[in-house]
């Protein structure tokens, strides 16, 4: 692969700095965004809504996820609700679960049957890809988000995982399986291979899709001559 352009994975930005969002969207290699809670208090927001409506009037025609906060079922049907009328080009995200352990599967399957389009967020195991797509609206455009960089921190190894969510989400034409908390950019070839339709990835990787097809051992030379170059600033002798 030569270069970013021959990927047919969907690439999605991870983040909250509206600068970096709209900046991302002007180059075009994006195709869409999400947000979560602990990403925007990183990047200082207070205001939830105001940032996101910040965001949707700069982005009109690519989808953007943006989270509910509560913790109880009623209030989060409540803020879905107020999430999708920010604009039409939003996927609100559902955790798979509340603090309790308690499923939001009746909540997927209400929201998703009345039409609204949901990123399920914080899944895990292929039980919940297998419960949240079972109650998905399959008329109605849906995300199901694995945390696969989650799942690789704790030793294993998350591409078995998404293979076999890719192939108990084939049934839902509409629903698109997404390879979320990336680590390093070759989790992008895994997702593609694995039959994901989304990653998730960060402006720190984003930034290495330009190291794709580069020649190794000219690469190799590049570190030799930094390694070199880092020695001669700091004045090394021995």
């Amino acid at each position: 692969m030569s270069s970013s352009n021959d990927l047919k994975i969907k690439i999605f930005a991870d983040g909250a700095n509206i600068t970096e969002m709209k900046k991302l969207y002007q180059q075009g290699l994006v195709k869409g965004f999400t947000t979560n809670p602990t990403l925007m208090s990183k990047a200082g927001i207070s205001d939830y809504e105001q940032f996101a409506k910040e965001v949707l009037a700069e982005i009109k025609d690519l989808p953007i996820s943006f989270e509910v906060f509560s913790d109880d079922f009623s209030s989060m049907e409540s803020e879905a609700r107020k999430i999708a009328q920010w604009g039409r080009n939003i996927n609100i995200k559902i955790p798979v679960t509340n603090t309790k352990g308690e499923s939001s599967c009746p909540l997927i399957n209400k929201l998703s049957s009345e039409g609204l389009s949901l990123n399920v967020t914080a899944v895990m195991t292929i039980d919940q890809v297998k419960s949240v797509n079972d109650v998905l609206n399959p008329k109605v455009k849906s995300i199901i988000s694995v945390f696969a960089g989650r799942i690789a921190d704790t030793g294993l190894d998350p591409v078995p995982y998404m293979k076999q969510a890719a192939l108990l989400m084939k049934k839902n034409p509409n629903a698109e399986l997404l390879w979320a908390s990336s680590r390093e950019l070759l989790n992008i070839f895994q997702a593609q291979e694995c039959g994901c339709h989304i990653i998730t990835v960060t402006g720190e990787i984003l930034k290495k899709t330009a190291m794709i097809g580069k020649d190794l051992t000219g690469l190799s030379l590049d570190t030799v001559k930094m390694f070199r170059e880092d020695a001669l600033k700091a004045g090394y002798k021995i």
